[in-house]
């Protein structure tokens, strides 16, 4: 049996990443390269002439010539008025990035040594941050789509049928190569599979001329409406439905992210989070094929980070 090259990839070692963002200058330099990389320049009145200073023994501080506007690498940033450490911040997207599974807030605070509150708090602007992020991109071409849950059973609670007080509805898709494999999925949590909801999905999500390809959920056809072409599977229930292999990868990846999931997180609200929980697995998904390019050589995160305004703890709530 062959070795799968993305699996078996070389990823960012924690002695690589020690070297690399051990200190706080080193994580401040890395911050300033991927928030200004043309050079820092004034928020307020365009300047790119300034004072460079320090907060006493704290961060840099760069003063403007003309205005006298004074910021520092994290002002107007997800950072904003943190008390964290910068290398901590950069631990914990190595933490969010480098593995296949993801990380639940409560072992992110044993390995930050950091209060639960804390790492909740740092943990959910992460992964509000890929979510928005990823939010800009369209699926291209052929794009497999299958509708899914979050949740199941709990006692006290109708557990059955589509509208399940504990189950939150979401659309998953998966674009393919034309060789078939896959290339980039979407997550998306909706109200319901009703028509208005895949045709406000599709407009948001499908670029036109794709070809989407699903099972037989009526509203799926309303993709068309967003200028795609559908291809429909009835597929039944049970295992035969899972075994279409039209919709090999759709299931694939669902699959892959139940287990991630139940192996991962005691509990969450899926009600209030399935967007950032679901936006996390696929952010990982889409950036698969080059793992150490997700932090150091070409920092994607971090210049995400850097560039996505302050996000507090009453917006996270919402």
């Amino acid at each position: 049996m062959s070795m799968n090259a993305i699996q078996f990839q070389r990823g960012l070692s924690l002695p690589q990443f020690q070297a690399l963002y051990g200190s706080e200058a080193q994580c401040e330099r890395a911050l300033i390269a991927a928030r200004w990389p043309h050079g820092w320049r004034c928020t307020h009145c365009g300047c790119k002439r300034f004072f460079l200073t320090r907060n006493g023994p704290g961060r840099q501080l760069w003063e403007c010539f003309v205005c006298g506007y004074q910021s520092s690498s994290i002002v107007g940033t997800v950072m904003e008025h943190t008390h964290l450490p910068l290398n901590l911040w950069f631990l914990a997207m190595y933490l969010l990035t480098q593995y296949k599974n993801a990380i639940s807030a409560l072992a992110l605070k044993r390995q930050l040594g950091v209060s639960y509150k804390t790492a909740w708090l740092l943990k959910h602007k992460l992964m509000q941050t890929m979510s928005q992020r990823d939010a800009r991109y369209r699926l291209h071409g052929r794009v497999e789509i299958d509708d899914a849950y979050l949740g199941g059973e709990r006692a006290g609670h109708i557990n059955g049928g589509r509208k399940a007080a504990n189950k939150t509805a979401f659309i998953a898709a998966v674009q393919t190569h034309s060789d078939g494999r896959p290339l980039y999925m979407r997550l998306t949590p909706v109200a319901d599979f009703t028509i208005e909801d895949v045709k406000q999905w599709a407009g948001r999500h499908l670029a036109p001329g794709c070809h989407v390809v699903s099972d037989g959920t009526a509203a799926f056809a309303h993709v068309c409406q967003a200028g795609a072409t559908h291809e429909r599977h009835v597929t039944g229930g049970g295992r035969q439905g899972v075994q279409t292999p039209q919709l090999h990868w759709v299931n694939t990846l669902l699959s892959n992210l139940k287990t991630s999931m139940a192996g991962t997180y005691h509990s969450f609200d899926h009600a209030k989070y399935a967007a950032r929980y679901l936006a996390e697995f696929c952010y990982r998904f889409n950036r698969r094929f080059d793992l150490p390019a997700m932090l150091p050589r070409l920092p994607r995160l971090l210049r995400a980070l850097a560039t996505t305004r302050p996000l507090p703890l009453k917006v996270l709530r919402i």
